[in-house]
């Protein structure tokens, strides 16, 4: 293992006091380095926290900040922040207007997030919760879908829709019209390090890949040879086109997301590859985003994420800057 680091179990917090260090428009509360918060609130604003494990970086920690989110539990590396962090990070940033929690549906986030807002009811706080599930090839059902870096667009748009003073439940709905609208498909081409485990999470042949795979090295659909750019854009778009209705005269949104350790370059070659088979199609791509967005420590690969627009609202969500330590945009 050949990582930045001091000691292996040390790794997210040594990370975090990195942050705070370098960044004063955050903060941590009760004492606790992984509850970590904007350091100036909006009173009367719906405050929005999200959560989940490290090594995803700017996913989640990344995305807290100027008209996006309010707070987020940080997990160690691929785990869930604990029911008590969210209860304390919930209560500094309530400003008034209830919470919206919006995170990935997994396991442990899910039960961890059910039982804070259970605390904050006894608080006479109201709480709204939100899973993003875009991960088209981890379920038939997309009730059961993992939540991968299309969450991106739910956090732009509830976070767009609180920055405008929305109630609650606009903000969840903000949130729930991206959710409807959104597919990822993903693959990897190489497998990736958590420290405390010290090797990596899966194995892939020198010249294999994997398509579908999750950002935790949870099994894909197939592995193989490597394929081509625009085979990958191909095949990727296709599942995702499969899924849901999006057609001649369509208008979407793009993400076109690395994984950690895929070149820029690489990311603008497939994102050629996506907007010329949507061109084809007669889909008009309104804006893309090309970038590392949602992150599986030094894993290379990419994900593509499209989401379909229905009115000029979402685009003046979409349009809406943010600033975050992380994002800019």
């Amino acid at each position: 293992m050949k990582k930045i680091i001091n000691v292996p179990e040390n790794y997210t917090d040594d990370m975090l006091k990195g942050i705070y260090s370098a960044h004063k428009q955050v903060k941590y509360v009760a004492d606790d380095l992984r509850c970590y918060c904007i350091a100036d609130k909006k009173p009367g604003k719906v405050a929005i926290v999200t959560g989940g494990g490290t090594g995803h970086l700017p996913l989640f920690l990344g995305y807290v900040g100027e008209n996006l989110l309010d707070g987020c539990g940080v997990g160690s590396v691929f785990q869930s922040p604990s029911a008590e962090q969210i209860y304390e990070i919930s209560k500094e940033v309530e400003a008034g207007s209830g919470i919206l929690y919006l995170y990935g549906n997994y396991t442990g986030d899910i039960m961890n997030f059910d039982m804070a807002a259970e605390m904050l009811e006894m608080d006479d706080i109201k709480t709204r919760s939100i899973v993003g599930a875009d991960d088209v090839l981890s379920n038939k059902l997309p009730e059961t879908r993992r939540g991968v870096a299309g969450i991106f667009f739910m956090y732009k748009y509830a976070g767009a829709a609180a920055a405008e003073m929305g109630s609650l439940d606009e903000v969840y709905e903000a949130a729930n019209t991206a959710k409807q609208n959104t597919r990822t498909v993903g693959f990897a081409l190489t497998p990736c390090v958590i420290p405390e485990l010290g090797h990596a999470n899966f194995s892939l042949a020198e010249n294999e890949m994997a398509f579908g795979m999750g950002i935790h090295g949870e099994p894909g659909v197939w592995n193989g040879d490597i394929k081509t750019a625009k085979e990958l854009a191909d095949e990727a778009v296709g599942e995702i086109l499969d899924d849901i209705e999006i057609g001649n005269g369509d208008e979407v949104a793009v993400l076109i997301n690395g994984l950690g350790a895929s070149s820029i370059e690489e990311l603008y070659i497939l994102s050629g590859e996506v907007s010329e088979i949507l061109s084809s199609k007669g889909i008009k791509i309104y804006k893309t985003f090309v970038g590392e967005y949602a992150t599986s420590m030094e894993m290379a690969g990419a994900s593509i994420s499209i989401c379909k627009l229905n009115s000029d609202k979402e685009k003046a969500w979409l349009d809406m800057e943010v600033k975050t330590p992380f994002i800019r945009l």
